[in-house]
């Protein structure tokens, strides 16, 4: 007879072996793999509650259950989670998941009350908070409600480069750059204040606070050893906005340095600006 611990151990396992092959996109082997973890996750010698979870969410994003019963299964181990483990990982994940469901159907108010679910004060280790806020963010923007969704980004970027998460962080770094630099002003709060000092709003509607010029110098300041280790492709949006932000800010520097690579250059809007 198997111990408790070595069967809870193999499922595990198993568990682990089930994700690598959603990895390779065998969906069809996944999905009969994961119908056997279902099932011993509620067996009496392997019973794993946590595993019970979160293969039901996995089946329930990867086809397994009938469409129209998808919602209701993500909103169970969500909720299921929260009940054993509130403030994990896991729990983080599922509540992702569920708020990417919500917006995937249109509906992104569902899916911000589910994003905001997840916070810092909950526990949530701070890789779900940044992919939470950087989602919360894209769709405040989708709204218009720029000052939240800068907030967001900057909280994302912050979360996402703690956590090693260096592209995700990269893409909140150059999506609140964009909106930052539609209005620059000195008198305004730093974007550390905005962040600590946010306050739920009295009513509906939406907000802007113009961006404060330091907060561009540091993000720019952060972009460009990354931005130009290769400035090569022949769409750079990216080096667009630091040109952008140099003449913003009439900072000569930044000019200069993405000058001194013109040669290596390929997009022809970044060149023909240069230029000019």
């Amino acid at each position: 007879m198997v111990s408790g611990d070595a069967a809870s151990s193999r499922l595990q396992e198993d568990f682990q072996v089930y994700r690598q092959t959603i990895l390779k996109g065998d969906a069809a082997a996944a999905i009969i793999q994961s119908a056997s973890i279902l099932e011993r996750s509620r067996s009496k010698d392997e019973r794993d509650p946590v595993i019970e979870a979160m293969i039901r969410m996995e089946r329930a994003l990867h086809g397994a259950n009938e469409p129209s019963l998808v919602g209701a299964e993500l909103r169970w181990c969500a909720d299921r989670m929260n009940a054993m483990a509130p403030g994990s990982a896991n729990h983080g994940i599922c509540l992702l998941n569920l708020a990417a469901w919500h917006r995937n159907r249109g509906e992104t108010m569902m899916s911000l009350a589910t994003h905001s679910d997840i916070s810092s004060s909950s526990g949530h280790p701070i890789q779900v908070l940044g992919l939470s806020r950087l989602e919360a963010a894209r769709m405040l923007v989708s709204l218009d409600d720029f000052d939240p969704a800068m907030r967001h980004l900057w909280t994302a970027r912050e979360c996402l480069a703690q956590s090693g998460m260096s592209p995700e962080a990269l893409s909140a770094s150059l999506e609140w750059l964009d909106i930052a630099l539609e209005e620059v002003d000195s008198e305004s709060p730093r974007m550390a204040t905005r962040v600590t000092e946010a306050a739920p709003r009295s009513g509906p509607g939406t907000t802007w606070v113009p961006a404060n010029p330091e907060d561009i110098r540091e993000v720019v300041e952060s972009l460009i050893p990354v931005l130009l280790d290769d400035v090569s492709g022949d769409e750079r949006r990216d080096i667009g906005l630091i040109l952008d932000a140099a003449e913003v800010l009439r900072e000569d520097s930044w000019l200069q340095l993405i000058t001194e690579r013109i040669t290596e250059i390929q997009d022809p809007s970044v060149i023909e600006a240069l230029q000019s």
